[in-house]
């Protein structure tokens, strides 16, 4: 290697060596636009540690990226066959360092991702018992029922018990008819009785509360929850598999019918929303026709306010109903409706209609 080709290869170091040097000492609030990756700012704790995975994984790749790619034009440039050299250039086959060295590589890349990877995965799948707000999540076609099932701020003014009893009571009843009974309905169409003692049709798995906000076609469900409390979600669906995901949470849940039938892990927890605000919330799942316009919002609001919001929708003392979601949420000075869905809207009258006129 000559002085110049020397020259050139400290030169192509050195600016590679820089170039990953302001990559790395950019990362040190490791929180801005760019070394997000086009990753939403995640209002949990949960979702900022699997953004600064993403984050430091795409770090990892690009320094990665950058070193084969400076082998390659290395090799390329300075180890190619000289145009008036009848001999090729020094070979390195069988050099048993070099291969251990890039066999062992990979392995350690891979096993430092893997901890890493395992590590935020427990931290995001932990449970603490007692969580402040307990939120039963039931997925439809093609929409979402809300319902608090336990509220305990643990500040001495707000613990509430929000199970239906009743409607619980009901629904497991009417889960266990006798063996074999078939009813005949008024079109002469047969009800499959009991198999292996549980109705085909049994949704006593479900959650049923008294404070509950279920969507329609002409209105997007809002979940109202408080900031800087621990909130747990329990999912179910209804019928058909969904997906419950805020962009904001940074990841998202399946929603399965019988989920302990299915064996899969229907509850977590977040330890807080970090901020106030609406965020919007989608069905993951292809689930049939009006997938998507799943739609939800979650509007993230101060602990005093959902105090406040939680009082008003109570039922009366005397027996009569709280407020509605909307009257609620008007009182504490939030917009009634969904604010965050735009452009995407629960209305399938327009859907209805393009499919009737293609037909």
């Amino acid at each position: 290697m000559n002085v110049a080709q020397s020259r050139i290869l400290r030169r192509a170091g050195l600016a590679a060596f820089l170039g990953v040097a302001a990559l790395l000492l950019s990362g040190c609030s490791i929180d801005n636009e760019v070394l997000r990756f086009g990753f939403p700012v995640g209002i949990t704790p949960q979702g900022e540690s699997i953004r600064e995975l993403w984050t430091w994984s795409v770090i990892a790749a690009l320094i990665m990226g950058i070193i084969v790619w400076a082998l390659i034009f290395w090799v390329v440039i300075f180890h190619r066959k000289k145009k008036d050299s009848p001999e090729f250039p020094r070979q390195t086959a069988y050099n048993v360092p070099l291969e251990l060295f890039y066999t062992a590589v990979p392995f350690v890349i891979i096993a430092v991702l893997f901890y890493f990877t395992v590590v935020v995965q427990n931290y995001v799948d932990e449970k603490q018992p007692n969580p402040d707000v307990t939120v039963d999540v039931t997925a439809f076609q093609w929409n979402w029922k809300f319902g608090y099932q336990t509220v305990d701020l643990k500040d001495g003014t707000v613990k509430y018990d929000g199970t239906d009893v009743e409607a619980q009571a009901a629904a497991e009843a009417s889960a266990n008819p006798p063996e074999g009974e078939a009813e005949g309905s008024e079109d002469g169409e047969i009800v499959p009785g009991a198999i292996h003692g549980v109705s085909p049709q049994d949704l006593s798995y479900l959650h049923y509360d008294q404070i509950e906000t279920v969507g329609t076609s002409n209105e997007i469900p809002v979940l109202v929850l408080p900031t800087g409390k621990r909130i747990e979600f329990v999912l179910a669906s209804s019928d058909v598999i969904h997906g419950f995901w805020v962009p904001e949470f940074l990841f998202k849940r399946d929603v399965l019918p019988n989920p302990k039938e299915n064996h899969s892990d229907n509850v977590f927890q977040i330890s807080e929303i970090e901020r106030e605000g609406a965020f919007v919330g989608r069905c993951t799942e292809m689930c049939g026709t009006f997938h998507a316009m799943m739609n939800f919002e979650v509007r993230a609001v101060s602990p005093d306010d959902f105090e406040q919001y939680i009082e008003l929708r109570k039922p009366a003392s005397d027996g009569g109903e709280g407020l509605t979601n909307a009257q609620a949420l008007q009182a504490i000075g939030q917009s009634p409706i969904a604010t965050s869905t735009i452009p995407f809207t629960t209305d399938r009258a327009q859907k209805s209609e393009t499919v009737a006129e293609g037909n």
